[in-house]
């Protein structure tokens, strides 16, 4: 058959993908989803569930079995190809970052995958393995219809005085800007609320995406005012490998000390944020569960530097309405939830303890000026939506 959708989103340590059935042009159907995760770990897994949630495959691998991502895409397609014999109608793709020109979702070319290639130095964790599927699939099946979703597209709302770093315009003009990412979870989240809590999405909202990768973002009406990621996803919240906001002076110093470019990129995506602080893992879970110190200021300034960015975001949507909490550590911590909050209590923030405790949509208490909540992410059902609207000329 050739009514499905193939949504494909390439990380770092993980292969996720969903297939949706096309059942109308606006109308897609949730078959299975699933992911190859622990790629290059000691614990490689596949797990795949239909669209009632029953698991259709669960299995483990030995350590070395899925060294690399080629591996994982082995896998994935050897098992989709059993159960998807014809190729789909299109396969739609997360890509990080889109720079200058990709404002929108797109049909992938080669002109177009040759620009986004050159992207890969702005994301070097994320970009090489967002594109190295297009890549295959452009070798194998050139006739396969291939629809590039972009992270930065959703934040191309923002005001030009956001967009810009105080440098001079020669800068800007060769794409030296705040692009920001997590665009495809803010944009599901930024629908579902309008689904769910109407009154909420039409007010000015804080959403706060907090897994490996964390960032927040000022919704007005479900429109992006401000983010606090910026040029790469290095900058603003601090996470699990990645320092967050950093003054650029430390890097002119590491610079100094002779420290070369490849040791320096190495250190800012893979030996700080939470698993440089801590020295003991990048793993939230992991570090709550420490009686170390170390792994307790970690948790501390973690917490300490979400709350200081959702206060400064408050400036761009002019207030706050109602604060979201999303992703792997936003939807699963009440602990983390509750050490942001607690320093927001000035704000009016008030937490409902049992409603966090049970990862609740609404986890503020009645008398809390700002309502909470917690909506999970579904960033492969925007993919296969933007992708379905694409090939169908919607976009």
């Amino acid at each position: 058959m050739n009514d499905v959708i193939l949504v494909v989103n390439a990380g770092s340590s993980s292969l996720k993908f969903q297939v949706h059935e096309i059942t109308g042009v606006n109308d897609l159907s949730f078959m299975l989803g699933g992911q190859v995760s622990g790629i290059g770990g000691g614990r490689p897994s596949f797990r795949v569930k239909d669209g009632q949630g029953a698991v259709l495959d669960d299995r483990a691998y030995e350590p070395g079995q899925v060294p690399d991502l080629s591996a994982a895409q082995d896998i994935m397609a050897s098992w989709l190809q059993q159960r998807i014999p014809a190729p789909p109608a299109a396969v739609g793709h997360r890509i990080v970052h889109g720079g200058q020109r990709m404002t929108r979702s797109v049909l992938v070319s080669q002109d177009i995958l040759e620009y986004l290639d050159s992207l890969v130095p702005l994301a070097p964790l994320h970009q090489h393995n967002n594109l190295a599927p297009v890549h295959v699939i452009f070798e194998h099946w050139p006739e396969i219809r291939q629809v590039a979703c972009f992270d930065t597209a959703f934040h191309r709302t923002q005001d030009k005085v956001v967009e810009r770093f105080a440098l001079p315009q020669e800068f800007y003009d060769q794409g030296v800007r705040r692009y920001g990412f997590h665009g495809l979870s803010y944009q599901y989240i930024a629908g579902r609320l309008a689904e769910i809590l109407p009154e909420v999405a039409r007010g000015r909202v804080i959403a706060a995406h907090l897994g490996s990768g964390a960032s927040a973002c000022a919704l007005v009406n479900g429109v992006s005012r401000e983010t606090t990621m910026g040029f790469t996803a290095l900058d603003g919240l601090p996470m699990g490998t990645r320092p967050g906001r950093l003054d650029a002076g430390v890097v002119l110093w590491m610079l100094e000390q002779g420290m070369g470019h490849d040791e320096i990129q190495d250190l800012l995506y893979n030996r700080s944020g939470m698993k440089g602080l801590s020295g003991i893992s990048n793993d939230m879970r992991t570090l709550l569960a420490s009686e170390e110190t170390s792994a307790r200021l970690a948790v501390d300034y973690f917490n300490y530097r979400v709350a200081e960015s959702i206060a400064g975001l408050c400036v761009a949507a002019e207030g706050l309405d109602a604060l979201v909490f999303t992703a792997g550590v936003g939807e699963n911590s009440p602990e983390i939830r509750a050490g942001i909050c607690r320093r927001l209590e000035w704000l009016g923030v008030r937490l409902d303890e049992t409603a966090n405790s049970g990862n609740q949509l609404r986890i503020s208490a009645p008398d809390s000026r700002i309502g909470v909540y917690v909506v999970p992410t579904n960033e492969e059902l925007v993919i296969a939506r933007q992708t379905s609207d694409v090939i169908h000329g919607m976009l």
